[in-house]
């Protein structure tokens, strides 16, 4: 056990990863082990856990461009090398006029993207006072952690519309029943204002026609985000990559420890308007330029980790070739062990996922 009130005066190292052993290990959920097949699966790799090691020992705290400009430029260039492996358009790339940012995770990107959706809204609306008549659309298989961005990004959960999807569709969202429910909410009063379709939903591996779905939010003029942070990963083989258009996390399927989710965004000036902040403290010449990224102002926080460096290293460690093998190994273990217990009755498939993903 260990005490109750902290040591006053230093102890020595071996004493402390002999508890790390004895009393930390054994209370662990081993994450890495072949055996754990709970949420997604051993996502680290030695190439990953060097660029967390960097990251962690040069502790930049990079918020602006001039706070330490290779950690702004190495995160500009790897999520220009990222959309590229993707095949994302370019219009999506800072070589054009978009550009991506790393985020913890796929709710703080939400959040932030979230944002800068409502407060275009709210400027087109005429004020603050109209947020009640927001809504937000998702099916019934996105994932839960949008509801949570949306309400912090102030918009009322009655206003959160959850389509509800069947088997007949493979549990992919209706662009059908979407324009029903975006009709019925424009009758109401309310202001349809963005549209989060997923690739590779986590409760059934589910693919949203992003085509269809861009087409309904083109009518009507609205946000649409891809939320591919699951699968998206996935979509740097060219036999996969006609499902993505969005968000990813690296820490999921791509050997890169956590935390590393990828966003991209084809106006990031929405962005900058919502999130900037310009105390007099980080004013600088480079920041007033408007030359340079204050990635300060693509995020929720001030301070930020150098993800960057990690991705990097996995990148260049690993290659695109043995990246694409990674990726295709598991989908065909996937395969395998799928059609292996359909044929003895073990396994009722519900729900085919675009990689290989089976569901009970």
């Amino acid at each position: 056990m260990l005490p109750e009130s902290a040591p006053y005066c230093p102890e020595p190292l071996q004493d402390i990863l002999e508890d790390v052993s004895n009393c930390i290990i054994p209370g662990l959920t081993h994450w890495q082990s072949p055996n754990f097949f709970a949420y997604f699966h051993a996502n680290a790799s030695t190439a990953g856990f060097l660029g967390e090691m960097l990251c962690s020992g040069f502790n930049v705290v990079g918020f602006n461009w001039i706070s330490s400009p290779t950690a702004t430029e190495l995160e500009s260039i790897v999520l220009d090398w990222m959309g590229k492996m993707l095949k994302l358009p370019s219009s999506f790339l800072f070589s054009r006029t978009g550009g991506g940012v790393l985020h913890g995770s796929t709710c703080e990107a939400a959040v932030c993207v979230l944002a800068a959706t409502r407060d275009k809204a709210l400027k087109e609306l005429g004020g603050w006072e109209n947020i009640t008549k927001l809504a937000v659309y998702a099916s019934d298989q996105t994932h839960f952690t949008f509801q949570k961005a949306a309400k912090l990004a102030g918009i009322p959960p009655s206003n959160f519309r959850l389509i509800e999807t069947s088997f007949s569709t493979g549990f992919s969202l209706s662009p059908e029943n979407l324009r029903f429910a975006i009709e019925d909410d424009i009758k109401s009063g309310l202001v349809p204002l963005f549209l989060c379709a997923t690739i590779g939903t986590t409760p059934s591996g589910a693919v949203d026609p992003i085509a269809e779905l861009g087409k309904v939010a083109m009518e009507f003029k609205r946000w649409l985000h891809i939320d591919a942070a699951y699968a998206g990963s996935g979509c740097i083989c060219p036999e996969l990559r006609h499902y993505l258009d969005g968000l990813l996390n690296p820490h999921k399927w791509f050997l890169t420890n956590m935390d590393c989710c990828c966003l991209w965004i084809k106006e990031p000036k929405l962005s900058v308007d919502s999130l900037s902040t310009d105390p007099e403290i980080l004013r600088n010449n480079a920041s007033k330029s408007k030359a340079v990224v204050d990635y300060k102002d693509w995020q929720i926080a001030l301070s930020r980790r150098f993800r960057a460096l990690k991705l990097w290293v996995v990148i260049r460690r690993h290659g695109l070739a043995n990246l694409m093998y990674h990726i295709r190994s598991d989908i065909a273990m996937a395969k395998r062990f799928e059609a292996q217990k359909v044929r003895i009755g073990l396994l009722q498939v519900e729900a085919q996922g675009g990689g290989g993903g089976f569901e009970l």
